[in-house]
This record gives structure tokens, C-alpha cells and sequence, in this order.
């Protein structure tokens, strides 16, 4: 009897299967040494688990049925399940294996939104078992999601996995008034990743492939900032009457603004490093000096500078001079941001000067009186003849505390010429990803995308 209820907990609660491991294997190794169950049940390693099984004179024994069994463990409003704490029970869940996972969030709302939160990942880091795969988005205008996914700890000469299925098609008709996804940003939350358009948002679940329309930015964006920090996403910037940061929860499925950026931009880029959402590059709108020469030498700081604000202190991060009015930090040099990432305590910036590319390393961290130091890297390799005009997008994503990927798209016959294969300096590329590996120092090239995304952006997924 007492295997039967063993084996029907294994069946209702699977992520327990490591406890009844242990009660199992103790039971098959002490009629093995020919042991008795009671010395068995009493071994110490079991004791904190276990009630002795030994007979007890001064107890009444009361023989139960299997239907009494049955009843017994009939979930109620105080199972065990249900009364473990979040901590606990985020241990259990984090040792489920990697093909299991997709089954968890269907399992109660609880386990949906535990699975969903940063400390899930972090629990998961620690014990070893994260899993981490690029993912490369591109939404048509006709509403039809392509993606492809590529393991990120997989070795270069590996192949994209590409993907469009009717669960990636989205009706349009859902959404209200003007809208459009042709400079949309993407920020992940978890498995989930959120496209971030004009007048229109979309959640893909990189685990079953469904996209669902969620609440649109209260204010509509083009090519503005976005990043995920603490479990919500934060955009500033690509809209022409306000300067409002916007957050979004998604729990609650609504954003709301909180607070009012230095400048307003236009065409920038986000990153988020150590509960710091990096607002970079861009062009100024609206404001800033008097006369043309004055709107041009503000444009070209804006285009080099970040706006950094802090989250969870709600304030925005002071400057060094030189970084230009409300800014964190500007790129020496006067070079123009085109991407960037946040890496642990660091973010890293991909900035064009005329047609050179240059790779720089910002320390994130908030120090008395301004931030950190900028430190020039190896540049990503990229043919320069290719040319670094509006034909060329840039999407950066970091893999962890070890890599940066960058993802560059060039129009096919942007330059003049035909398609093109990688590695001939007078044609053009589509698709192409480096991959910067932040321990040697040194740039690798990855596999192409497939040629059906256009206009994707990459971003990396942890589970």
C-alpha cells in the first residue's frame, strides 16, 4: 500500500520525483542487505524525511482502504504543493530537466508566473542546468512571425533552426487605431519575448511558438530604446511629444510612465547593466541651443552619448563633463551609437564613424560623482567597402557574462551589386552574425541567417 501512494504522488507532482527517488532506492537497498522495513525507515539520512514505520503498542492501528488512500489524497486547499514557499518550491523547479519545462506553466497560474520571473533564472544559473539559445525575429507586415534559433553554447559551424508555422501568424484586426512593427524593438522576459512596435506590442513563446497581442506603449515609438530589467521592460526615446520613460509589467499587462528623460531621441538604441537602463545614441528632437550650428553640434553629441537611469532608485545617473547635458557618458571620439548590450556590470557599444566600425566597453558602474571608464576594444569585422549607410541595421545581444553577438544586416544589392557571399568586399551581405568572445578578446564569425528574416533582431533567451 504504501508503494501505491508513493507512486501516485510521483504521477500528481513529477518535480518531487527526486524525494521518492531517494525513498525508493533505500527501499530496494535495504531488501538488497536483507534488512527490515523498520530499520530501513529509520536509517538517519531519512529520518528528517520520514516517520519511523516501527509498530507502536501505544498507538491504535487503523487499517485503511485504497479508497480511503485515495481520499486522503484528494488535492485540497491545503496540499503540501500548495503550501510550500516561493523559495522552495523555485528549488524544485529549477531541476527539472530541459524537455519538461513547457508542460510547467500549464500546470497551475502559480507555476506559469515562478517560471516567468528572474529568480527562476537565477536558481537555475546556480545549479548549473541554464540553458541559453539566440533567437532572430522578423515580423512582416502582414502580420507573419519568422524566427530561427540557434543554441548559443553550440560551436560556430552550427545551423540555424528555422521557424514559421500558423501559430506565428497574428490577425491584424486585434489591434486599434495605427500601428506598425517596421522599427519595432525586442526585450525578453524570461521564455517570453516581447515585440515592441508602433501602436502595438506582441508576446512569442519561444517554447510552444504562440504569439499574443498585449497592451501597446502609451505613447507611440519608432526606433526608440527598450530593455528588460528586474522582470519588466522599460522604453524611452522614438517619440516626437514627450520625453516619458514608459514601464511595462506583465503581470498587470499595462505600462505606465516613470519618469522624464534628459532628452528626447530619436533612432536610439537600449541597453540595461546592473538595474541601469542605458539610453544610447540617436538624433536630439526638438530644444537644445539656438541657431544651426548649435542644432548640429547637439545632434552629434546626442548621437554619441547615453542616458542612464537608475530603476530602483528612480533617478537618473550624473556624467563626467564632457558627456554632454544629462548624460551618463559619451563615446569618445565622436562616434555615433549603432548597438549595444548590457554584460554583467558592463555595456557594450558598436559605434560608426563614417564608414569604420569601433567596439567600446562602458563600466556600468554607478560611482560618486559619474560613471566608469571607457575601454576600447577590437572592432567587429565587417568589410568596410560594404558601407555604413541607413541600408545597414545592427542588433546586439549578450550571451551571458562571456559573449556578445552581434547580428548586421546589409540589403542585398545595397552596394550595387548583387547578392553576395561573405568575404568578397565589393558585395553585399544579409544576415551576417560575429560573435565577440568578451574572455580572448577576439571576434568569430557565426552562421549567416537565413535569408527569409528581413529586418530581424536577435536577442538571447535563457532557460
Amino acid at each position: 500500500m504504501l508503494i501505491s501512494k508513493h507512486l501516485y504522488c510521483f504521477v500528481r507532482f513529477p518535480h518531487f520525483h527526486c524525494i521518492l527517488f531517494f525513498l525508493s532506492t533505500g527501499k530496494r537497498k535495504a531488501e538488497g542487505e536483507g534488512l527490515a522495513m523498520a530499520d530501513a525507515c529509520n536509517s538517519r539520512s531519512l529520518s528528517w524525511l520520514v516517520k519511523p514505520c516501527r509498530p507502536d503498542p501505544r498507538r491504535e492501528i487503523i487499517a485503511l482502504t485504497p479508497l480511503d488512500i485515495i481520499h486522503h489524497l484528494r488535492p485540497s486547499s491545503a496540499a503540501p504543493i500548495a503550501s510550500l514557499p516561493d523559495d522552495l518550491l523555485l528549488e524544485c523547479l529549477s531541476r527539472v530537466s530541459t524537455s519538461s519545462l513547457p508542460v510547467l506553466p500549464l500546470v497551475c497560474r502559480r507555476f506559469s508566473l515562478l517560471i516567468d520571473s528572474p529568480a527562476f533564472l537565477r536558481v537555475r544559473r546556480s545549479h548549473g542546468r541554464l540553458r541559453r539559445t539566440l533567437h532572430a525575429l522578423s515580423l512582416s507586415d502582414l502580420g507573419r512571425l519568422s524566427s530561427a534559433s540557434l543554441s548559443a553554447d553550440s560551436s560556430l559551424d552550427a545551423s540555424w533552426d528555422l521557424f514559421s508555422t500558423s501559430s506565428g501568424a497574428v490577425s491584424l484586426e486585434v489591434f486599434e487605431g495605427s500601428f506598425s512593427f517596421a522599427h519595432a524593438r525586442v526585450a525578453v522576459l524570461g521564455r517570453a519575448i516581447y515585440i515592441i512596435g508602433r501602436g502595438a506590442t506582441l508576446r512569442y513563446d519561444t517554447w510552444t511558438g504562440a504569439v499574443s497581442p498585449r497592451a501597446p506603449t502609451i505613447f507611440p515609438r519608432k526606433k526608440f530604446a527598450a530593455a528588460a530589467i528586474g522582470g519588466k521592460i522599460y522604453v524611452a526615446g522614438g517619440a516626437a511629444r514627450t520625453s516619458a520613460v514608459e514601464e511595462y509589467d506583465p503581470v498587470a499587462n499595462a505600462w505606465r510612465v516613470v519618469a522624464e528623460a534628459p532628452k528626447q531621441r530619436y533612432g536610439c538604441v537600449g541597453a540595461a547593466s546592473g538595474g541601469v537602463f542605458y539610453i544610447a545614441g540617436g538624433l536630439r528632437v526638438g530644444g537644445g541651443g539656438t541657431g544651426v550650428e548649435a542644432g548640429r553640434l547637439d545632434a552629434h553629441i546626442c548621437a554619441g552619448s547615453m542616458d542612464a537611469y537608475h530603476v530602483d532608485a528612480g533617478a537618473w545617473v550624473r556624467g563626467r563633463p564632457g558627456a554632454g547635458a544629462g548624460s551618463a557618458a559619451a563615446v569618445p571620439g565622436g562616434w555615433c551609437v549603432v548597438g549595444a548590450c548590457g554584460s554583467g556590470p558592463y555595456v557594450y557599444v558598436v559605434a560608426s564613424h563614417a564608414v569604420e566600425l569601433s567596439f567600446w566597453r562602458w563600466e556600468g558602474k554607478v560611482r560618486r560623482g559619474g560613471g566608469g571608464e571607457w575601454t576600447r576594444l577590437l572592432p567587429p569585422p565587417v568589410p568596410a567597402r560594404l558601407g555604413l549607410g541607413g541600408a545597414v541595421r545592427f542588433s546586439c545581444a549578450a550571451v551571458g557574462e562571456e559573449k556578445v553577438v552581434a547580428l548586421v544586416q546589409v540589403s542585398v544589392g545595397c552596394s550595387g551589386h548583387g547578392g553576395a557571399r561573405w568575404g568578397s568586399d565589393n558585395l553585399a551581405v544579409e544576415g551576417a552574425l560575429l560573435v565577440y568572445d568578451i574572455r580572448s578578446g577576439e571576434w568569430n564569425r557565426g552562421p549567416d541567417l537565413p535569408t527569409r528574416l528581413r529586418r530581424a533582431a536577435v536577442v538571447c533567451v535563457e532557460f
